[in-house]
């Protein structure tokens, strides 16, 4: 029981976390998307006194959510296991233009609408990235886990311009442990918005 609760605390924190770190690692090393997002946010929420970003508001910023037998030539034998690493989906040059670019407005719908236009992170539809699995072992807190994100990032970015610190480009290597992490952690300069 002690080993479950576990895995849950840590499966619902730690890849929520990591996640929230390598957007917020994206946003200081293309800074020229922070100002969409928090023009659409300004639409949303007003002329910038209101305090938080409320779960309620989500809704309403699609930019910041856009913020991976016989099968082709292979054979896949009865009983066979099929084994592929999941991130390497959402990384395919054949499904995504510049795959490793950081390009929200690839989730976006083409008019600016709220909906994500063809795009299902559940693999219910098609596969083209698997952040939380797919099918009947989808991660249970897929749902929380989104929303959070999207809570945090949101609140965040509506309070603080974030920046590169001078003369510390940002690096986007990986670590593999829990999740894949960065290698070295953000820095960045945060600054008040008035």
């Amino acid at each position: 029981m002690v080993t479950l609760c576990s895995e849950f605390l840590t499966g619902g924190t730690d890849t929520t976390s990591t996640t929230l770190q390598w957007i917020m690692a994206n946003l200081v090393k293309n800074p020229e998307i922070q100002p969409k997002i928090f023009t659409e946010m300004k639409e949303v929420l007003g002329d910038g006194t209101r305090e938080e970003v409320k779960e309620e508001d989500l809704g309403k910023l699609p930019y910041l959510k856009a913020v991976d037998i016989q099968f082709e030539n292979y054979l896949i034998p009865k009983n066979g296991t099929v084994n592929f690493l999941a991130a390497e989906i959402g990384r395919d040059p054949t499904v995504w233009e510049d795959p490793m670019a950081f390009k929200s407005e690839r989730f976006m719908n083409g008019d600016g609408g709220e909906e994500v236009a063809g795009f299902d992170v559940t693999g219910s539809k098609e596969i083209k990235m698997m952040p939380f699995g797919a099918g009947r072992r989808i991660c249970p807190g897929y749902g929380l886990g989104i929303l959070h994100l999207e809570y945090f990032l949101a609140n965040l970015l509506w309070k603080f311009d974030w920046r590169a610190v001078e003369g510390d480009d940002v690096d986007l290597s990986e670590k593999l442990e829990f999740t894949i992490v960065m290698k070295k952690p953000l820095k960045a300069n945060i600054i008040l918005r008035l």
